[in-house]
């Protein structure tokens, strides 16, 4: 399996999701490609926003080595699923689609509409949006596993 978590800037909620799958993958004994990528380019090249990083060692997962990019059409090919963070990152990520087959492949993170907020200017999310995040990853281990 080859997931790819996409949020704006890739700095903040997709760096978290991949290295909480990755976390769980690992535990599960899962062999899974798991990458992250953002719809913008601002942040490419850079680390995890310092609050993520700070989160997720709290919970004994460090993502301090992940380095910013962004999403492109090849990553279509490159992905089985494509999990966005929230509406506009899906409409983002889906103006890219080539095809019926890629469009197919992402969806929201969390189940139905429900996006997971984004924790850059509240410092007080990062710790609720870790814990939906893990939320989300453990049903997507549970469902595929």
């Amino acid at each position: 399996m080859k997931v790819l978590m996409v949020c704006l800037g890739n700095i903040c909620r997709s760096p978290l999701a991949e290295g909480i799958l990755r976390h769980l993958a690992a535990e599960k004994g899962l062999h899974w490609e798991i990458d992250s990528a953002g719809t913008g380019n601002w942040h490419v090249g850079d680390p995890p926003d310092h609050r993520s990083v700070k989160v997720a060692r709290h919970h004994g997962i460090d993502i301090s080595h992940l380095r910013g990019r962004q999403f492109s059409t090849a990553d279509f090919s490159d992905f089985d699923r494509i999990f966005v963070m929230d509406l506009d990152n899906y409409r983002d990520v889906l103006r890219k689609a080539r095809s019926e087959a890629d469009r197919l492949k992402v969806q929201l993170l969390l189940e139905g509409q429900t996006e997971v907020p984004d924790p850059w200017y509240d410092d007080a999310l990062f710790e609720p949006v870790y814990n939906m995040i893990y939320k989300a990853c453990e049903r997507l281990i549970i469902n595929n596993y």
